[in-house]
Protein backbone atom coordinates (compact mmCIF):
# COMPACT_ATOMS: atom_id res chain seq x y z
CA UNK A 1 0.00 0.00 0.00
CA UNK A 2 1.46 3.24 -0.83
CA UNK A 3 0.90 6.10 2.03
CA UNK A 4 1.73 9.71 1.82
CA UNK A 5 2.94 10.94 5.11
CA UNK A 6 2.70 14.97 5.51
CA UNK A 7 4.05 16.49 8.51
CA UNK A 8 7.15 14.48 8.38
CA UNK A 9 9.00 16.55 9.92
CA UNK A 10 6.88 16.67 13.24
CA UNK A 11 6.71 14.77 16.39
CA UNK A 12 3.94 12.06 14.80
CA UNK A 13 4.99 11.80 11.28
CA UNK A 14 8.59 11.69 11.76
CA UNK A 15 7.91 8.56 14.24
CA UNK A 16 5.12 7.31 11.87
CA UNK A 17 7.11 6.84 8.76
CA UNK A 18 9.59 4.83 9.85
CA UNK A 19 6.92 2.50 11.44
CA UNK A 20 4.73 2.08 8.56
CA UNK A 21 7.64 1.34 6.27
CA UNK A 22 8.39 -1.32 8.77
CA UNK A 23 4.40 -2.60 8.18
CA UNK A 24 5.33 -3.37 4.89
CA UNK A 25 4.32 0.24 2.99
CA UNK A 26 5.75 2.17 0.75
CA UNK A 27 5.90 5.52 2.08
CA UNK A 28 5.98 9.39 0.30
CA UNK A 29 7.06 12.22 3.12
CA UNK A 30 5.95 15.05 1.88
CA UNK A 31 7.77 18.15 3.34
CA UNK A 32 8.14 22.25 2.33
CA UNK A 33 11.76 21.31 1.92
CA UNK A 34 12.97 17.92 1.07
CA UNK A 35 16.59 18.75 2.31
CA UNK A 36 14.54 18.73 5.81
CA UNK A 37 14.45 14.93 5.26
CA UNK A 38 17.56 14.31 3.44
CA UNK A 39 19.56 13.12 6.84
CA UNK A 40 16.85 10.81 8.58
CA UNK A 41 17.56 7.38 9.03
CA UNK A 42 14.61 6.04 6.71
CA UNK A 43 15.37 8.43 4.15
CA UNK A 44 17.03 5.89 1.57
CA UNK A 45 13.75 3.83 2.04
CA UNK A 46 11.16 6.70 1.70
CA UNK A 47 10.34 8.75 -1.14
CA UNK A 48 10.84 12.28 -0.26
CA UNK A 49 9.35 14.84 -2.15
CA UNK A 50 8.78 18.93 -1.65
CA UNK A 51 5.34 20.18 -1.25
CA UNK A 52 2.73 23.03 0.19
CA UNK A 53 -0.49 22.59 1.13
CA UNK A 54 -1.18 25.81 0.69
CA UNK A 55 -0.05 24.90 -2.97
CA UNK A 56 -2.92 22.73 -4.31
CA UNK A 57 -0.67 21.82 -7.78
CA UNK A 58 2.15 20.55 -5.43
CA UNK A 59 -0.45 18.77 -3.32
CA UNK A 60 -1.79 16.79 -6.98
CA UNK A 61 1.87 15.48 -7.66
CA UNK A 62 2.15 14.53 -4.41
CA UNK A 63 -0.86 12.51 -4.17
CA UNK A 64 -0.80 10.88 -7.38
CA UNK A 65 -1.04 7.03 -6.89
CA UNK A 66 -1.56 7.33 -3.27
CA UNK A 67 -3.59 4.95 -1.21
CA UNK A 68 -3.77 6.02 1.72
CA UNK A 69 -3.02 10.27 3.09
CA UNK A 70 -2.04 10.98 6.87
CA UNK A 71 -3.07 14.95 7.67
CA UNK A 72 -0.56 15.05 10.35
CA UNK A 73 -0.19 19.05 10.16
CA UNK A 74 -0.97 22.15 11.63
CA UNK A 75 -0.02 25.61 12.48
CA UNK A 76 0.10 25.77 16.05
CA UNK A 77 2.30 28.73 16.77
CA UNK A 78 1.63 30.73 13.77
CA UNK A 79 -0.77 33.62 14.36
CA UNK A 80 -4.09 33.05 12.38
CA UNK A 81 -3.46 29.44 12.55
CA UNK A 82 -7.18 28.47 12.17
CA UNK A 83 -7.36 29.86 8.85
CA UNK A 84 -3.77 28.26 7.70
CA UNK A 85 -5.29 24.73 8.78
CA UNK A 86 -8.78 25.79 7.39
CA UNK A 87 -7.01 26.51 3.73
CA UNK A 88 -4.82 23.28 4.14
CA UNK A 89 -7.29 20.66 4.75
CA UNK A 90 -9.28 22.17 2.05
CA UNK A 91 -6.46 22.02 -0.49
CA UNK A 92 -5.92 18.44 0.57
CA UNK A 93 -8.94 17.21 0.68
CA UNK A 94 -9.97 18.07 -2.81
CA UNK A 95 -6.55 17.07 -4.13
CA UNK A 96 -7.51 14.04 -2.26
CA UNK A 97 -10.54 13.32 -3.81
CA UNK A 98 -9.23 13.96 -7.60
CA UNK A 99 -6.49 11.70 -7.61
CA UNK A 100 -8.84 9.02 -5.97
CA UNK A 101 -6.98 8.68 -2.98
CA UNK A 102 -8.76 5.44 -0.90
CA UNK A 103 -8.25 6.76 2.38
CA UNK A 104 -7.23 9.64 4.66
CA UNK A 105 -6.57 9.02 8.08
CA UNK A 106 -6.64 12.65 10.41
CA UNK A 107 -5.11 12.48 14.14
CA UNK A 108 -6.99 15.60 15.72
CA UNK A 109 -7.74 16.66 19.25
CA UNK A 110 -10.22 15.68 21.72
CA UNK A 111 -14.13 16.52 21.43
CA UNK A 112 -15.95 18.82 22.99
CA UNK A 113 -19.60 18.55 24.32
CA UNK A 114 -21.88 20.92 22.18
CA UNK A 115 -22.97 23.19 24.66
CA UNK A 116 -19.08 24.03 25.91
CA UNK A 117 -17.04 26.73 24.34
CA UNK A 118 -14.04 24.91 22.68
CA UNK A 119 -10.96 26.84 22.96
CA UNK A 120 -9.55 27.63 19.27
CA UNK A 121 -7.02 25.12 19.20
CA UNK A 122 -9.84 22.48 19.68
CA UNK A 123 -11.98 24.30 17.55
CA UNK A 124 -9.67 24.40 14.81
CA UNK A 125 -8.95 20.51 14.57
CA UNK A 126 -12.73 19.80 15.35
CA UNK A 127 -12.81 21.95 12.10
CA UNK A 128 -10.06 20.35 9.89
CA UNK A 129 -11.44 17.28 11.58
CA UNK A 130 -14.95 17.71 9.49
CA UNK A 131 -13.67 19.16 6.09
CA UNK A 132 -11.82 15.83 5.75
CA UNK A 133 -14.70 13.86 6.99
CA UNK A 134 -16.92 15.30 3.98
CA UNK A 135 -13.78 15.41 1.09
CA UNK A 136 -15.86 12.04 -0.32
CA UNK A 137 -12.85 10.27 0.17
CA UNK A 138 -13.18 7.82 3.91
CA UNK A 139 -11.89 9.25 6.45
CA UNK A 140 -10.56 8.21 9.80
CA UNK A 141 -10.23 11.09 12.47
CA UNK A 142 -8.40 10.04 15.65
CA UNK A 143 -9.28 12.18 18.76
CA UNK A 144 -5.86 12.06 21.17
CA UNK A 145 -6.28 13.94 24.20
CA UNK A 146 -2.60 14.60 25.99
CA UNK A 147 0.11 12.36 23.93
CA UNK A 148 2.33 10.87 26.19
CA UNK A 149 6.25 10.92 24.56
CA UNK A 150 9.02 12.77 24.85
CA UNK A 151 8.81 15.82 22.25
CA UNK A 152 5.10 15.78 22.25
CA UNK A 153 4.56 19.66 23.49
CA UNK A 154 1.85 18.43 26.05
CA UNK A 155 4.16 15.77 27.68
CA UNK A 156 6.86 18.61 27.90
CA UNK A 157 4.80 21.00 29.48
CA UNK A 158 3.89 18.66 31.51
CA UNK A 159 7.78 17.31 32.32
CA UNK A 160 9.01 20.81 33.23
CA UNK A 161 6.43 21.85 35.25
CA UNK A 162 6.49 18.72 37.30
CA UNK A 163 10.62 18.94 37.48
CA UNK A 164 11.04 22.24 38.20
CA UNK A 165 7.72 23.32 40.76
CA UNK A 166 8.34 21.35 43.68
CA UNK A 167 5.65 23.65 44.90
CA UNK A 168 3.37 25.51 42.42
CA UNK A 169 -0.07 28.06 42.46
CA UNK A 170 -1.93 26.65 39.53
CA UNK A 171 -4.99 27.62 37.91
CA UNK A 172 -8.37 25.52 38.22
CA UNK A 173 -8.04 23.29 35.29
CA UNK A 174 -5.52 21.19 37.00
CA UNK A 175 -8.83 19.39 38.53
CA UNK A 176 -10.47 18.67 35.13
CA UNK A 177 -9.93 14.89 33.45
CA UNK A 178 -7.73 13.48 31.25
CA UNK A 179 -7.21 10.70 29.55
CA UNK A 180 -3.57 10.60 28.53
CA UNK A 181 -2.34 8.05 25.96
CA UNK A 182 1.12 6.92 24.96
CA UNK A 183 2.52 8.14 21.55
CA UNK A 184 3.33 4.38 20.40
CA UNK A 185 -0.21 3.59 21.34
CA UNK A 186 -1.56 6.48 18.81
CA UNK A 187 1.32 5.60 16.30
CA UNK A 188 -0.55 1.58 16.11
CA UNK A 189 -3.90 3.30 15.50
CA UNK A 190 -3.01 5.16 13.12
CA UNK A 191 -0.69 2.49 11.41
CA UNK A 192 -4.08 0.16 11.53
CA UNK A 193 -6.92 3.43 10.33
CA UNK A 194 -5.27 2.42 7.15
CA UNK A 195 -6.49 -0.61 6.72
CA UNK A 196 -9.70 0.34 7.49
CA UNK A 197 -12.63 -1.26 5.06
CA UNK A 198 -14.16 2.06 2.76
CA UNK A 199 -17.31 2.48 4.88
CA UNK A 200 -16.02 3.51 7.37
CA UNK A 201 -16.12 7.06 7.41
CA UNK A 202 -16.08 8.69 11.64
CA UNK A 203 -14.56 9.99 14.43
CA UNK A 204 -12.52 7.51 16.75
CA UNK A 205 -11.49 8.77 20.47
CA UNK A 206 -8.55 7.51 21.25
CA UNK A 207 -7.22 7.58 25.06
CA UNK A 208 -5.04 5.20 27.78
CA UNK A 209 -6.04 2.94 30.27
CA UNK A 210 -5.99 5.82 32.90
CA UNK A 211 -8.14 8.71 33.43
CA UNK A 212 -6.54 10.99 35.62
CA UNK A 213 -6.51 15.29 36.33
CA UNK A 214 -3.48 16.97 35.74
CA UNK A 215 -2.61 17.89 39.11
CA UNK A 216 -2.79 13.71 39.82
CA UNK A 217 -0.49 13.66 36.34
CA UNK A 218 1.97 16.05 37.40
CA UNK A 219 2.18 13.39 40.84
CA UNK A 220 2.31 10.35 39.20
CA UNK A 221 5.05 11.54 36.91
CA UNK A 222 6.57 12.97 40.01
CA UNK A 223 6.95 9.34 41.34
CA UNK A 224 7.76 7.92 38.19
CA UNK A 225 10.87 10.41 37.74
CA UNK A 226 12.17 9.76 41.39
CA UNK A 227 11.09 13.18 42.65
CA UNK A 228 9.51 13.77 45.81
CA UNK A 229 5.44 14.32 46.10
CA UNK A 230 4.74 17.51 44.69
CA UNK A 231 2.70 20.50 46.48
CA UNK A 232 -0.01 21.50 44.35
CA UNK A 233 -2.45 24.56 45.30
CA UNK A 234 -4.84 25.52 42.53
CA UNK A 235 -5.95 28.94 42.32
CA UNK A 236 -9.13 29.73 41.22
CA UNK A 237 -8.58 33.81 39.62
CA UNK A 238 -5.29 32.31 37.72
CA UNK A 239 -7.48 32.84 34.00
CA UNK A 240 -5.99 30.54 30.91
CA UNK A 241 -4.19 33.67 30.22
CA UNK A 242 -2.37 34.10 33.11
CA UNK A 243 -1.82 30.27 32.85
CA UNK A 244 -0.11 30.32 29.65
CA UNK A 245 2.56 32.93 30.63
CA UNK A 246 3.00 31.00 33.79
CA UNK A 247 3.94 28.39 31.66
CA UNK A 248 6.02 30.46 29.73
CA UNK A 249 8.01 31.66 32.47
CA UNK A 250 8.77 27.71 33.97
CA UNK A 251 9.19 25.98 30.97
CA UNK A 252 10.98 26.56 27.81
CA UNK A 253 7.45 25.62 25.49
CA UNK A 254 7.62 28.57 23.33
CA UNK A 255 4.67 30.82 24.14
CA UNK A 256 3.17 30.77 20.92
CA UNK A 257 2.35 27.11 21.63
CA UNK A 258 2.20 26.75 25.19
CA UNK A 259 -1.01 29.43 25.21
CA UNK A 260 -3.54 27.25 22.98
CA UNK A 261 -2.59 24.59 24.77
CA UNK A 262 -3.27 25.53 28.01
CA UNK A 263 -6.44 27.29 26.83
CA UNK A 264 -7.34 23.67 25.74
CA UNK A 265 -6.80 22.15 29.24
CA UNK A 266 -9.97 24.19 30.67
CA UNK A 267 -12.25 21.30 28.75
CA UNK A 268 -12.01 17.77 29.70
CA UNK A 269 -10.45 15.34 27.73
CA UNK A 270 -12.04 11.88 27.97
CA UNK A 271 -12.39 9.39 25.77
CA UNK A 272 -16.52 8.53 25.30
CA UNK A 273 -16.61 5.84 23.03
CA UNK A 274 -13.93 2.88 22.50
CA UNK A 275 -14.93 2.09 18.89
CA UNK A 276 -11.26 2.04 17.66
CA UNK A 277 -10.59 -1.54 19.77
CA UNK A 278 -13.06 -3.18 17.52
CA UNK A 279 -11.30 -1.61 14.10
CA UNK A 280 -7.61 -2.00 15.06
CA UNK A 281 -7.22 -4.69 17.41
CA UNK A 282 -4.34 -5.48 19.58
CA UNK A 283 -2.76 -5.32 23.22
CA UNK A 284 -4.95 -2.62 25.28
CA UNK A 285 -2.99 1.00 25.50
CA UNK A 286 -0.93 1.40 28.17
CA UNK A 287 -1.26 3.12 31.48
CA UNK A 288 -0.23 6.52 32.71
CA UNK A 289 2.93 5.00 34.48
CA UNK A 290 4.32 2.85 31.84
CA UNK A 291 4.14 5.66 29.64
CA UNK A 292 6.22 8.11 31.30
CA UNK A 293 8.71 5.28 32.10
CA UNK A 294 9.01 5.05 28.42
CA UNK A 295 9.52 8.82 27.43
CA UNK A 296 11.79 8.81 30.55
CA UNK A 297 14.06 6.55 28.98
CA UNK A 298 12.79 3.92 32.13
CA UNK A 299 12.46 0.42 30.90
CA UNK A 300 12.57 -2.29 33.28
CA UNK A 301 13.78 -0.18 35.82
CA UNK A 302 17.17 0.87 33.74
CA UNK A 303 17.73 4.02 33.50
CA UNK A 304 18.93 4.94 29.75
CA UNK A 305 19.20 8.57 28.24
CA UNK A 306 17.65 7.45 25.18
CA UNK A 307 19.76 10.56 23.38
CA UNK A 308 22.82 8.57 22.48
CA UNK A 309 21.12 5.37 23.03
CA UNK A 310 20.50 2.72 20.29
CA UNK A 311 17.01 2.05 21.28
CA UNK A 312 14.55 1.03 18.21
CA UNK A 313 11.09 -0.37 18.17
CA UNK A 314 8.20 0.50 19.47
CA UNK A 315 9.01 1.51 22.72
CA UNK A 316 11.77 4.04 21.37
CA UNK A 317 8.43 5.89 19.80
CA UNK A 318 8.27 7.56 23.03
CA UNK A 319 11.46 8.82 23.19
CA UNK A 320 13.73 11.96 21.86
CA UNK A 321 14.33 12.30 17.97
CA UNK A 322 17.43 14.42 15.95
CA UNK A 323 14.06 16.12 14.49
CA UNK A 324 12.47 16.98 17.66
CA UNK A 325 12.66 20.58 18.80
CA UNK A 326 15.69 21.54 20.62
CA UNK A 327 13.48 22.50 23.54
CA UNK A 328 11.72 19.01 23.92
CA UNK A 329 13.53 16.06 25.72
CA UNK A 330 14.05 17.33 29.18
CA UNK A 331 16.76 19.68 30.42
CA UNK A 332 20.36 18.40 29.26
CA UNK A 333 23.87 19.86 30.83
CA UNK A 334 26.76 19.41 28.82
CA UNK A 335 30.23 20.49 28.88
CA UNK A 336 32.56 19.81 25.58
CA UNK A 337 36.46 19.92 24.96
CA UNK A 338 37.64 19.12 21.50
CA UNK A 339 41.97 18.83 21.18
CA UNK A 340 44.15 18.15 18.23
CA UNK A 341 46.61 15.62 19.16
CA UNK A 342 50.51 14.82 17.60
CA UNK A 343 49.75 11.57 17.60
CA UNK A 344 47.98 8.29 16.72
CA UNK A 345 44.81 7.62 17.27
CA UNK A 346 45.53 4.19 18.75
CA UNK A 347 48.30 5.88 21.16
CA UNK A 348 45.42 7.97 22.02
CA UNK A 349 43.14 5.21 22.94
CA UNK A 350 45.10 3.28 25.00
CA UNK A 351 45.40 6.83 27.05
CA UNK A 352 41.49 6.75 27.44
CA UNK A 353 41.20 3.19 28.38
CA UNK A 354 43.90 4.11 31.07
CA UNK A 355 41.80 6.50 32.64
CA UNK A 356 41.09 5.65 36.26
CA UNK A 357 42.10 3.73 39.24
CA UNK A 358 45.96 4.21 40.07
CA UNK A 359 45.69 6.50 36.62
CA UNK A 360 43.80 8.67 38.09
CA UNK A 361 41.50 10.98 36.31
CA UNK A 362 43.93 13.16 34.44
CA UNK A 363 43.57 16.97 35.89
CA UNK A 364 43.31 18.00 39.61
CA UNK A 365 43.94 15.24 41.71
CA UNK A 366 42.87 16.77 45.16
CA UNK A 367 39.28 17.85 43.46
CA UNK A 368 38.85 14.17 42.38
CA UNK A 369 39.52 12.88 46.05
CA UNK A 370 37.60 15.84 47.50
CA UNK A 371 34.78 14.70 45.59
CA UNK A 372 35.41 10.71 46.20
CA UNK A 373 35.48 11.51 50.09
CA UNK A 374 32.04 13.71 49.85
CA UNK A 375 30.63 10.90 47.47
CA UNK A 376 31.42 8.24 50.33
CA UNK A 377 30.05 10.61 53.52
CA UNK A 378 26.63 10.36 51.55
CA UNK A 379 25.97 7.04 51.12
CA UNK A 380 28.06 6.38 47.55
CA UNK A 381 30.82 4.58 46.28
CA UNK A 382 33.35 7.20 45.95
CA UNK A 383 36.66 6.48 44.21
CA UNK A 384 37.62 3.27 45.82
CA UNK A 385 36.65 0.74 43.84
CA UNK A 386 39.55 1.41 41.43
CA UNK A 387 39.80 -0.72 38.28
CA UNK A 388 40.24 -4.53 37.67
CA UNK A 389 43.15 -3.99 35.27
CA UNK A 390 45.86 -1.53 34.53
CA UNK A 391 45.23 -1.07 30.78
CA UNK A 392 41.63 -2.74 29.22
CA UNK A 393 37.95 -2.06 30.24
CA UNK A 394 34.66 -3.87 29.52
CA UNK A 395 31.18 -3.20 28.96
CA UNK A 396 29.31 -3.03 32.58
CA UNK A 397 32.36 -3.39 34.90
CA UNK A 398 32.73 -0.74 37.54
CA UNK A 399 35.67 2.12 37.02
CA UNK A 400 36.05 3.94 40.84
CA UNK A 401 32.27 5.97 40.68
CA UNK A 402 31.48 5.04 37.33
CA UNK A 403 30.25 2.23 35.26
CA UNK A 404 31.47 1.38 31.74
CA UNK A 405 28.60 1.88 29.91
CA UNK A 406 30.02 1.29 26.17
CA UNK A 407 32.89 0.53 24.53
CA UNK A 408 33.73 1.28 20.89
CA UNK A 409 37.31 -0.02 20.71
CA UNK A 410 39.98 2.63 19.56
CA UNK A 411 36.51 5.10 18.94
CA UNK A 412 34.56 5.56 22.23
CA UNK A 413 34.25 4.95 26.14
CA UNK A 414 31.14 5.92 27.40
CA UNK A 415 30.59 6.27 31.23
CA UNK A 416 28.00 5.99 33.67
CA UNK A 417 27.71 8.01 36.95
CA UNK A 418 27.14 6.17 39.94
CA UNK A 419 28.11 8.59 43.01
CA UNK A 420 25.12 9.83 44.54
CA UNK A 421 24.15 13.08 43.07
CA UNK A 422 20.63 14.66 41.99
CA UNK A 423 20.44 13.39 38.34
CA UNK A 424 22.20 11.18 35.75
CA UNK A 425 25.83 11.77 34.19
CA UNK A 426 27.81 10.13 31.88
CA UNK A 427 31.62 10.55 30.75
CA UNK A 428 32.27 10.22 26.64
CA UNK A 429 35.29 10.22 25.84
CA UNK A 430 36.53 9.89 21.57
CA UNK A 431 39.39 9.19 19.56
CA UNK A 432 38.93 10.24 16.04
CA UNK A 433 41.65 8.79 13.79
CA UNK A 434 43.15 11.53 11.12
CA UNK A 435 44.30 10.67 7.59
CA UNK A 436 47.78 12.20 8.21
CA UNK A 437 48.26 9.82 10.88
CA UNK A 438 47.29 12.67 13.92
CA UNK A 439 44.29 12.19 15.68
CA UNK A 440 41.46 14.49 17.58
CA UNK A 441 40.02 13.81 21.05
CA UNK A 442 36.66 14.62 21.95
CA UNK A 443 35.48 14.74 25.33
CA UNK A 444 31.84 15.55 26.28
CA UNK A 445 30.54 15.32 29.82
CA UNK A 446 26.38 15.14 30.01
CA UNK A 447 24.40 15.32 33.20
CA UNK A 448 20.25 15.01 33.81
CA UNK A 449 18.77 16.86 36.11
CA UNK A 450 15.97 15.70 38.60
CA UNK A 451 14.14 18.41 40.44
CA UNK A 452 15.47 21.94 41.57
CA UNK A 453 17.95 20.06 43.44
CA UNK A 454 19.36 18.97 39.97
CA UNK A 455 20.19 22.13 38.74
CA UNK A 456 21.41 23.83 41.65
CA UNK A 457 24.13 20.74 41.88
CA UNK A 458 24.96 22.03 37.94
CA UNK A 459 25.10 25.25 38.38
CA UNK A 460 27.48 25.04 42.19
CA UNK A 461 29.95 22.33 40.01
CA UNK A 462 29.90 24.88 37.10
CA UNK A 463 32.58 26.79 38.30
CA UNK A 464 35.13 23.82 38.61
CA UNK A 465 34.62 22.48 35.04
CA UNK A 466 36.65 24.77 33.59
CA UNK A 467 39.81 23.81 35.38
CA UNK A 468 39.21 20.10 35.83
CA UNK A 469 37.78 19.47 32.34
CA UNK A 470 40.05 21.61 30.36
CA UNK A 471 42.79 19.73 32.42
CA UNK A 472 41.58 16.29 31.61
CA UNK A 473 40.98 17.42 27.71
CA UNK A 474 44.67 18.68 27.87
CA UNK A 475 46.73 15.74 29.55
CA UNK A 476 44.91 13.16 28.08
CA UNK A 477 46.15 14.87 24.56
CA UNK A 478 49.47 15.07 26.27
CA UNK A 479 49.82 11.57 27.55
CA UNK A 480 49.43 10.50 23.79
CA UNK A 481 51.92 12.44 22.46
CA UNK A 482 54.51 11.52 25.50
CA UNK A 483 56.79 8.79 24.78
CA UNK A 484 56.66 6.10 27.19
CA UNK A 485 59.00 6.57 30.83
CA UNK A 486 60.56 3.23 31.35
CA UNK A 487 57.58 1.19 31.61
CA UNK A 488 59.44 -1.42 29.32
CA UNK A 489 56.12 -1.66 27.00
CA UNK A 490 57.56 0.66 23.70
CA UNK A 491 54.06 0.22 22.40
CA UNK A 492 52.19 1.73 25.40
CA UNK A 493 52.52 5.88 25.98
CA UNK A 494 52.75 7.33 29.03
CA UNK A 495 49.95 8.10 31.11
CA UNK A 496 48.58 11.57 31.80
CA UNK A 497 49.37 11.94 35.62
CA UNK A 498 53.47 11.19 34.43
CA UNK A 499 53.18 13.11 31.43
CA UNK A 500 51.92 16.46 33.27
CA UNK A 501 54.43 15.98 36.21
CA UNK A 502 51.78 15.00 38.54
CA UNK A 503 50.35 12.16 40.56
CA UNK A 504 46.88 11.14 42.34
Amino acid sequence: MRCLVTGATGYIGGRLVPRLIAAGHQVRALSRSAGRLRDVPWAPQAEIVEGDLSDPASLADALDGVDVAYFLVHSLGQRDFERIDREAATNFARAAYEKGVKRIVYLGGPEVPADDRPSAHLRSRAEVGRILLDSGVPTAVLRAPVIIGSGSASFEMLRYLTERLPVMVTPRWVRNRIQPIAVRDVLRYLIGAATLSPDVNRGFDIGGRDVLTYAEMMQRYARVAGLPRRIILPLRPLSPWLSAHWVGAITPVPNAIARPLVASLIHEAVAHENDIAGYVPGEPPLGFDESVRLALGKIRDDEVETRWSNASGADAAAEPMPSDPAWTGGTIYKDERCREVNAPAAALWRVIEGVGGDNGWYSFPLAWSVRGWLDRLVGGVGLRRGRRDRDHLYVGEALDWWRVEEIKPGELLRLRAEMKVPGRAWLEMYAEARPDGTSVYRQRALFVPRGLAGHAYWASILPFHGIIFSGMARNIARGAMTPPRGSGDPGRPATPQSAAGSSR
